[in-house]
């Protein structure tokens, strides 16, 4: 079992402990691993111009009395007395947007841009059971879908996310919920360790299409894997058959780093030329205005200002509209 997690949020300090999750790696054999993030720690977090802002919406989260938790409801919900319910909104709304959720936090309802609970009901029933898994998830966002991996009992849940805010949106929950088994690290995919060949479980949810490499990027996460491991892949798609990637010329949907884009036969082929094997595509959909859209808590456009107000199967460039795949692999044995 992990040490238990001591929490302090200053200004201009990383915020939280690390050593932790340190602590548990070097426990497992991977102490260059461990020396190496230990080293890198005291730079992270700390050099984003608005850290100390959020770093202040930290301190200024109330108390919370009576916390009761259920991770496994669409909002990951604390249940709890709080000792002042407008100043824990002021203090969440500090660290807007909230792009990834929903959560339920005392009295406060945070309604994010993605209802994140749908693609987790996408990909739940089609995972090996969690339970003493160690998982990785990368570029987890504020860590909304760990949470939910969190409710089914794994040895570890790692997730990694190079956005300072995301990160800081993760501790004000872990803050109330101080859970062991369960860390975010403001690192990229790029930090981790070639060939490293650990995690029991491996989530690669909404990264893909942001990759200039995506086959360099699907012998990462096969590297990242133990023998015999699982990945989970959800990723932009087209409609098509083998062969067939979109590769847009300018922006997609609105967004800059968008790169291949391929039919879902197509990226199953990829998985299997890098070494996956029972690749499977368990669901294809189009993203909904009901799953992605502006609210109170994320007030930047969304999905419905990146489609074509005339005919919402494209997006505003004139390209087949957002459809989202989920493909399950894993690694050989042996």
């Amino acid at each position: 079992m992990l040490p238990r997690i001591q929490f302090r949020f200053l200004p201009g300090d990383q915020g939280v402990n690390w050593e932790p999750l340190f602590t548990y790696l070097r426990r497992h054999g991977l102490d260059q691993w461990a020396a190496q993030l230990q080293a890198q720690s005291a730079a992270w977090l700390v050099g984003h111009g608005d850290y100390n802002r959020w770093s202040l919406a930290l301190q200024a989260l109330p108390r919370l009395d009576n916390i009761e938790a259920d991770l496994d409801l669409p909002a990951v919900s604390l249940r709890a007395d709080c000792t002042d319910s407008e100043q824990l909104r002021r203090a969440l709304k500090a660290l807007m947007p909230w792009r990834k959720g929903p959560y339920q936090v005392a009295d406060v309802y945070l309604d994010c841009e993605w209802r994140s609970d749908f693609k987790w009901d996408r990909v739940l029933p089609h995972l090996a059971p969690l339970r003493d898994r160690r998982i990785l998830d990368i570029g987890c966002g504020n860590g909304y879908h760990c949470w939910r991996m969190l409710a089914h009992s794994p040895a570890l849940v790692l997730g990694i996310e190079p956005s300072v805010l995301f990160n800081m949106q993760f501790m004000a929950l872990q803050k109330y919920l101080n859970r062991e088994q369960i860390h975010m690290l403001p690192i990229g995919i790029e930090a981790l360790p070639a060939d490293l060949g650990w995690f029991d479980s491996v989530f690669s949810m909404g990264i893909l299409y942001h990759r200039k490499s995506p086959i360099d990027h699907l012998y990462q996460l096969r590297g990242l894997l133990a023998a015999g491991g699982q990945l989970c892949l959800e990723t932009l798609v087209i409609e098509g058959g083998a062969g067939e990637v979109l590769l847009p010329q300018g922006r997609y949907a609105r967004m800059r780093n968008v790169w291949f884009i391929p039919s879902s036969q197509e990226l199953a082929s990829w998985l299997r030329r890098c070494g996956f094997i029972d690749v499977r595509v368990v669901d294809e959909s189009v993203t909904s205005i009901e799953e992605q859209r502006s609210t109170e808590w994320m007030q930047f456009e969304s999905l419905e200002q990146c489609l074509d107000r005339d005919d919402p199967r494209m997006t505003v460039e004139g390209l087949p509209a957002p459809r989202r795949a989920v493909i399950v692999a894993e690694k050989p044995a042996n």
